[in-house]
């Protein structure tokens, strides 16, 4: 009868035995590819781990945050703030040209210009020095969080303009309309003006191009060095899509904060001034990804990076950060003319066919084929964790 019972509950206990493993946590070992034993212990109702991304490279993060110009520009910005412009190029030409009674030829006992200012440019000049102390200041403070504030900083004053209601809420598609000529010929002129919001480069003309690049712009993305010129034209023209299309602008010299000040007081439309903390941002990633791309194509010391970019002018395109803008503004993001081809100019409204050497492009290309995979949060270097990355189609 033992023998008997002890065949019957048998089953029961390999019957709980299962249900107990399956219910429990289990501890396996497996043997790894290359020899070594591993232990992977989880919860069996738990879904599988997510795989880790491999870390950044340190030493390239350290290269990459490490600013070459700083200097330079530190000391252009304090002969600016005592009122050097003796040095700054066509800058010079536009405050001699008698518009605003300046006379760089003159000289303090410490060897600063002595400048006549009328009342107009006295008030320029005030609003200039605080305009550019700040944005000095800010630039020294790196801010990882910075895309998660665009939408306040950027969008906000958008809105306001418009006369729509203020909202944390994000555009719902934006597309961010570069200028390669592999353009030509695509027929995308529909696909981008069916976007929410359109964003064009650098004043490109698209008049006698809009079955390519469409018609609709919300945004126009340019460098400081677009708005240096449009100063010089009779009420500083410099709104080709018409006045009441926003500006976003990054400074390229520091000296173009004169040029923003004079510009903005007689235009219509927001023009608006990337946060130096995002500058530093793109700087950053850009440089990082160019840094990646020398080691692993040249195998060198990181260290010969600088030499072979010319560092302290090295710099990220503006499409680059037009489409940065656009990751921190919008739910889905899609972008166009970004590439080249060898039969296709650089530009698809001029005929300018070299690249700049002061940028990456091919760098930038990579990072924009990490924003495009679904792990770009884990891809992308310096950005928070707690911001979260939309999605991103490139169209060629």
């Amino acid at each position: 009868m033992y023998h008997s019972m002890k065949r019957t509950l048998r089953p029961l206990y390999t019957v709980l035995l299962l249900v107990f493993l399956a219910g429990t946590l289990t501890l396996r070992v497996a043997l790894h590819r290359n020899g070594s034993f591993y232990f992977r212990y989880d919860a069996a109702d738990a879904s599988p781990p997510a795989i880790k991304p491999a870390p950044f490279n340190e030493t390239l993060l350290r290269f990459a945050a490490a600013d070459a110009a700083d200097a330079k520009l530190k000391k252009e910005i304090e002969d600016l703030l005592e009122g050097n412009f003796a040095s700054r190029g066509r800058q010079r030409s536009f405050l001699s040209s008698g518009k605003y009674h300046v006379d760089v030829r003159l000289r303090t006992s410490r060897g600063m210009p002595l400048q006549l200012r009328s009342p107009e440019f006295h008030r320029i000049w005030q609003k200039f020095r605080r305009h550019l102390s700040d944005w000095a200041r800010n630039r020294r403070f790196f801010n990882p969080d910075i895309m998660s504030e665009l939408v306040s900083e950027i969008k906000s004053s958008i809105d306001d303009f418009n006369g729509a209601r203020r909202s944390i809420e994000k555009y719902r598609s934006c597309a961010v309309v570069g200028n390669s000529g592999i353009l030509l010929k695509s027929d995308h002129g529909n696909l981008i003006d069916s976007h929410e919001i359109v964003i064009r480069l650098n004043n490109a003309r698209i008049r006698g191009y809009e079955r390519n690049v469409g018609f609709k712009t919300n945004i126009s993305f340019a460098n400081s060095n677009i708005l240096h010129l449009c100063a010089r034209r009779e009420g500083c023209f410099c709104q080709p899509y018409g006045a009441n299309v926003a500006i976003i602008m990054y400074i390229c010299q520091p000296a173009h904060f004169l040029d923003y000040l004079v510009c903005n007081a007689s235009h219509k439309s927001p023009l608006i001034v990337t946060d130096p903390r995002f500058d530093a941002l793109c700087a950053r990633i850009v440089k990082y990804y160019s840094l990646k791309r020398f080691v692993s194509t040249t195998g060198k010391d990181p260290a010969e990076w600088a030499s072979a970019h010319d560092a302290v002018n090295f710099h990220y395109s503006s499409g680059m950060q037009a489409v940065m803008v656009a990751m921190g503004v919008c739910e889905r993001v899609s972008v166009f003319g970004f590439g080249k081809s060898k039969a296709s100019r650089h530009h698809y409204h001029t005929n300018q066919k070299a690249e700049l050497s002061l940028h990456d492009y091919e760098a930038e290309y990579q990072f924009y084929q990490d924003l495009q995979g679904s792990e770009a949060a884990a891809a992308v270097p310096y950005v928070s964790d707690k911001f979260k990355f939309p999605p991103l189609v490139m169209y060629h």
